[in-house]
This record gives C-alpha cells, structure tokens and sequence, in this order.
C-alpha cells in the first residue's frame, strides 16, 4: 500500500496537478486567483477545463457536477456525462470552459424564503476557483457558489465569500496604517472539530424516530450512560478503528487534513478534528466530512449520527469552530508578537474580535440556531445561550493594564502605553482551555464552541468574518486620519476595552449566578430557543452590518429569516407527528399487550389454585393500565397542538406555538412513554432501548 504522502490530496485538482498539466501562463493565472483573490481570467477557463477533465478521466470519471451548499446543510449535486456525439456514430469526451464556470440547475425546489417561486425555476451554479475541484466515485466535483435568476444567493457559500472579501478589505487598511506593504492578502482560517454518534446499523433500523429525525424521540435512562467518564479519551474498540482508518484514508485522498481522533464522553461519542485551513476550503472539507463520515459507517454496518442532542440525558454533539486571521505573508494576527510594535498589532486585532462578539452576540448566537442545537446550547457538554469570551487571566490583565494606564505586572511596574513603553513580552499560549465558555481564546485562535455538529459552518463564519471587518473599519477610518498615530492607537484601544469589556468572563459558564450578572448586571442578551433568535436577522443595526459591507443584501436576509423559522417548524413537526404515530402504532399496543397477558396470567393462576397470590401480576396490571391511559390522553393532546400550530398564519408565530405548544406536549408524552418502558418486559418494548442503541458497537 502507498504510503499517506503518496496519495495525500490524489482526488484533488489542486496545485500539483495544475502546475503538471497547466500551461505556465494560465497555472499562474488561476493561482493568483486561489491565492490572492484576484479576478478569473475567462481566457484561461477552456485550458483549465481541459485539464481538469483529462486529470478527472485519467482516474475513472465519466460524469461532472456543480456542487454547492443550498441552505439545508448539505450540499447538492446533478451530475451530467462528458459524452458528446461524434459524427461517426461513437462518442468523444468533452468539457468546455463554460461548463466550468457555470450551470444552470433548477432553483425552485431548494428553500429560498420566498426568493423564488415555483414557476420561477431558473437558478446559477458559479465555479469557485479558490477551492479546488475533487474526485468522488466517478463524478469530477467542481465546488460552486449558487445564485437565483436575478442574481440573489441562494447558498452558504456566497455570502461566505463575500465576508471573507470584506475582512480582507478592512484589514489591509489596518496592516497599511503598520507599515506592512508586503502583505497583499488577509484571509480567515478554520478548524473544525467535528463530534458524532457511531451505532449499529442493526439496531438504528428499529428505531424510526432516528430513521426520520435523525434523534431518540422516546427512551429511558439505561443502567450506565457517561457517568463514570470512562468513554472518554479511552482505548477505541477494533470496530471502530477500523472505520476510523478507512475515513481517514478517504479523507486524506480527498487533501482534507484530518489530524485527531478519539472517545467522546458519552458512550459511542466520537471526535475528528482536522488541522485547520482556509475558511471556505473548510467550510467545503466539513461537508464532505460529515457525507463521507456516514458513507464509511455503513460500510462498517453502523450508523454516523451528527443530530446535535440524539440521546436525551448524555452528552450531545458540537462543532467547535476554530477561527484565526492571517496574512499571505504567513503571520497570524492573533499570535502575540516579538516587539511592542508587533504586540500592538495583535492587541488591535484582538479587541477588534471583542468588539464584534460583544456588538453582534445576537447574530453569533443566531448563526448556530436550530431546533437540534436548541437541545444541547446551555447543556453540560455544550456553552449556555449567553455569548461571552473567555481571555484567561493574563491576557484579561493585559487589557485592564492597558485601559487604565497602570502597571501590568507587580514584578516589572511597567505601565503599558502603545508606542511608548514597550509592552512586555507574554507567552503565545497563556490561556487555561475553558469548556464552559461560548468563545474562548486558545493562542492564536479563538474557539467558538456553540455550532451544532450538523450544520454548515459557513453561516457562523459569514457573520464572525462580517462582525471583525466592521470593527477594523472603525478602526481604520479612525486612525488614517490620526496626527499621531501610536498616541490614537493606544487611545483607541482603550476605549475599545473599556466599551466591550463586558462580553469577557474567565470564570464558569454554567454557573447560574454568572448567566444572571450577564444578562441582568452586564447586559448580554439571553436568546434561549430559535425562535428567540430568528428576529434578530431584520433588526437594523444587523441589517445594516451586512448589506454595508455586501455580504447579504436586504432581500437575502429577508428570506434567510423564512428559512430559518420554516426549518424550524418542519422539524419539530416531524418528530411531533413521529411521536404520535410510534405511540399509538408501537408503543401502547406494546404496554396493553403486556397488561394483557399479566392479566391473563393472573386469572390462569387463579383458575388454577384460588389461593395463589397474584398481587404483582394485579398491582403491576393496574400500572400499566394506568400508564396506557395517560399515553392515550397525552397523544391526543399532542395531535391537538399539532392542529392548532397548522391554524397559524405568520411563520414567526408559527415558530413560537410550536415552541410554547407542540414541544412542552412532546416532552409530556416522552415522560409517560419512558415511565413505561422501565415497568415493560423487554420482550414486549418495540424498539431497542438506550442501553441497546449506545453501547450496540463492540
């Protein structure tokens, strides 16, 4: 077998294969385009198709796709042959530019918030040049952006783009104002890890609430879950690993650096971190991730679940989004530096990351929103609703130094004063991790910890990149104008920290005194449900964010507020009416049938020796009488909320009854139905259990 080096990125169009097949001219063309973001030559478009077509057949392809994110969280394909007629009656393989740069799939059936309607079918597929085309069976990947007839998005990937042109801008500007006329690009990085559920196919088909939503609707407290932390970190059973080392070898094939793999802390709970890249070529290597995590699965005759909350009661799943900003030049601009005049730089990025999350925590907060992630958020496994930002102590002294002129440390007195007492040296990595914070600073990093495992970490990227830029163009329009210029800086930032330093918290997030100082004594808002959230998209200061700097325009957010209330709604709705019909097609026909023979069992006794005592069978026969009951009622009331949710009319009230309604019913019903199970005999129960489900993978 290859070793890794050999066949690392071998399903990748990427820079090796363009240098080896390009012409010098176009290779360079389109690598300024990856590299610096320049604009696509359209003459080079036919070369590079060519190429990449003659690259994609030489491996087995015979067809290509536009592949893009619509907003569902997955990506999207329609793959056409490169069979063309030749005159002779055979055929040729063809691949022009323009296939390349565009297609033309229909619009209509994706959710587009009213963007398009159904006779309005006409959508563009736009390649992407700066993520590279990839291989998957034999189908040439031409990762695209996805707009509608009139030109609005209608994907993820657009507005990321955009963010990341717009962080680019502002930065420049700020880099300028340092005297860096090297650096010719600022781009973001990400790293995601990704959290996920391995269990056995066998028992999965049993159980159609994970069937058509993805998590355990119903389900008791098995005798062991997570309590004694031995999951964690353990030794990986051989069934496992097996899956873990075909994905990685997958994964590498496709250049995508999958880094670290171990236990979760709940039974069956896993963890793929990759080493961190590019945002959009991220945001591309974790949807394919999270298909290709599934595929491997069933061919290991198990199941990958990436439901934010599958499991009540245990931990459920995040994707812990690391975020970092660079220079093409290779300089982190959150690493601490060698000089004052370099710590100065990082110290403005930082504050700049305050100042968003602390102006814009309703959009981050709204950016992870979803019925799934609604389970987990404020969870012991999972940060609470309140956005804050974890510094650790000596970057948190650092700042107060800096905001009040006064000594930084006891040991060197020193008053730090931008430009003109040098900043004391301070290690790169100074932060204790804090698990129980939403955002926290890990370096040269920060580690935003609320994204649920199944979405997209386009949209939470979209605003992080969006919210930094609007602080750094503050900042610059600020200081371009400045006589003296170290003097407004250090100006500057205190009073950046001085107006944003509520948003930082070092201590426990899951302290309840903390989340009643932040929303009552600080002011952070507390937005507990999607529906809670949602709203902020078109209040005006966030509208304005994001239509100034290009990202959204007014209509896109418009209907990305739809989307977000109907996905909402469909989702709970499914699992209501999957609650209601598991309960009286399965689990009451199971309890009565129990019931039924206990009886039975009683009066056979009875019939047989009158003076046999029978008070179990009776006692317990009356229970589960009782029990089938209340099932009955607590479904019935279940379908009437499911009613009255369809009587209303605006999609945000909508949301909210569902919320206020169906979900209080829903978790009514569960109660009831998993009493039940614990006094049922296994035999009669219709579904695999907890202990079943998470500890079914040996």
């Amino acid at each position: 077998m290859a070793g890794i080096p050999d066949y690392f990125g071998s399903m990748v169009f990427d820079e090796r294969a363009m240098k080896a097949r390009l012409p010098g001219k176009v290779y360079h063309s389109l690598k300024q385009t990856v590299r610096r973001g320049e604009r696509l030559d359209p003459t080079v478009a036919d070369a590079v198709a060519a190429a990449m077509r003659d690259w994609a057949v030489e491996k087995g392809a015979t067809h290509f796709t536009h592949w893009f994110q619509p907003m569902t969280n997955v990506t999207a394909e329609k793959h056409d042959s490169f069979l063309t007629p030749a005159p002779d009656g055979g055929v040729i393989l063809e691949f022009s530019g323009k296939e390349l740069i565009q297609g033309e799939p229909d619009a209509s059936s994706f959710p587009s918030g009213g963007l398009r309607a159904t006779f309005e079918a006409r959508g563009y597929t736009a390649w992407d040049p700066t993520s590279y085309a990839f291989l998957k069976g034999k189908t040439l990947c031409i990762p695209t952006a996805f707009c509608a007839y009139g030109g609005e998005a209608l994907d993820q990937k657009t507005p990321l783009l955009r963010s990341m042109e717009a962080i680019d801008r502002q930065a420049m500007r700020v880099l300028r104002l340092f005297g860096n006329a090297e650096v010719s690009r600022v781009t973001t990085s990400v790293g995601p890890e990704q959290e996920y559920f391995l269990i056995d196919k066998d028992v999965y088909g049993k159980r159609r609430d994970l069937i058509y939503t993805g998590r355990t609707l119903f389900g008791a407290k098995p005798p062991k879950g997570q309590e004694l932390d031995d999951h964690y970190f353990g030794a990986i059973k051989p069934r496992v690993q097996a899956y873990m080392e075909e994905l990685n070898e997958e994964l590498w094939k496709l250049g995508i650096y999958a880094k670290t793999e171990h236990n979760e802390v709940a039974p069956a709970q896993h963890e793929l971190a990759p080493i961190y890249t590019t945002t959009n070529l991220a945001t591309d290597q974790n949807q394919l991730t999270m298909e290709i995590m599934q595929k491997v699965a069933a061919k290991h005759g198990m199941v990958c679940l990436l439901h934010e909350k599958p499991f009540a009661g245990v931990n459920g799943s995040g994707k812990h989004n690391n975020w970092s900003i660079a220079t093409d030049t290779g300089v982190n601009l959150l690493s601490p530096g060698e000089t004052p005049h370099e710590n100065a730089q990082f110290l403005l990025f930082l504050v700049a990351v305050i100042q968003a999350v602390d102006e814009y925590q309703e959009l981050l907060r709204t950016s992870v929103a979803t019925a799934g992630n609604d389970h987990r958020l404020g969870g012991n496994e999972a940060p609470p609703a309140v956005v804050s930002i974890f510094l650790g102590d000596e970057l948190t002294a650092i700042l107060e130094a800096l905001e009040t002129d006064t000594p930084y440390s006891a040991a060197e007195k020193t008053v730090v004063k931008l430009g003109v007492h040098a900043l004391p040296r301070f290690a790169r990595d100074m932060t204790d991790r804090n698990r129980t914070s939403p955002f926290a600073f890990t370096g040269n990093k920060f580690e935003f910890r609320m994204v649920g495992s199944s979405q997209s970490i386009a949209t939470v990227n979209t605003i992080l990149n969006t919210a930094v830029a609007e602080s750094l163009r503050q900042y610059a329009d600020e200081l371009e104008g400045a006589e003296d210029f170290n003097a407004a800086l250090h100006a500057l930032i205190q009073k950046a920290i001085a107006a944003h330093k509520r948003v930082i918290f070092n201590g426990n997030g899951y302290d309840d005194a903390w989340l009643r100082e932040a929303v009552d004594k600080r002011g952070l808002s507390e937005l507990r449900t999607t529906p809670d959230c949602v709203p902020s998209l078109l209040k005006r200061k966030n509208v304005e964010l994001l239509t100034s700097h290009g990202v959204f325009t007014e209509g896109e957010l418009r209907s990305r507020y739809e989307i977000m209330l109907e996905n909402y709604s469909k989702t709970v709705m499914i699992e209501a009416s999957t609650m209601a019909d598991m309960a009286r097609r399965e689990i009451l026909p199971a309890v009565a049938a129990f019931a039924a023979d206990l009886a039975a069992g009683a009066a056979g006794k009875k019939a047989i020796a009158p003076t046999l005592p029978c008070a179990y069978e009776i006692k317990l026969t009356e229970r589960l009488s009782g029990l089938a009951d209340c099932i009955e009622d607590k479904t019935a009331a279940l379908e009437r909320a499911m009613l009255a949710v369809r009587d209303t009319e605006e999609s945000v009230n909508e949301a909210f009854t569902i919320r206020d309604v169906v979900l209080p019913r829903m978790a009514e019903l569960r109660a009831v139905c998993d009493e039940a199970e614990t006094v049922t005999a296994r035999k009669y129960w219709p579904f695999p259990t907890y202990g079943e489900l998470l500890f079914s993978v040996r």
